[in-house]
């Protein structure tokens, strides 16, 4: 297994870019990321809500038509 080390940064919205060339094309990798203990604290929660918010992946939800339940729906005793 060869390991390779890439020192790069993050962008002004925290997201990180590898601009690296690999002779393997078409082929699986795996990407190890070390994250400097001792940067600034990073509230994980608040991260991971501001990353699905803005990925268009979930742009779907902000359908009126997805709003299908309601507090009504909840069971009572729960």
């Amino acid at each position: 297994m060869k390991a390779l080390e890439i020192s790069t940064k993050t962008d002004k919205y925290g997201h990180l870019k590898i601009n690296y060339p690999l002779n393997n094309r078409d082929s699986n990798v795996r990407v190890i990321i070390l994250v400097d203990e001792n940067s600034d604290d990073v509230n994980e929660e608040e991260l991971w809500m501001r990353t699905i918010s803005t990925n268009p992946a979930f742009d779907f939800l902000k359908d009126a038509r997805e709003n299908i339940y309601s507090l009504t729906d909840i069971p009572k005793g729960h």
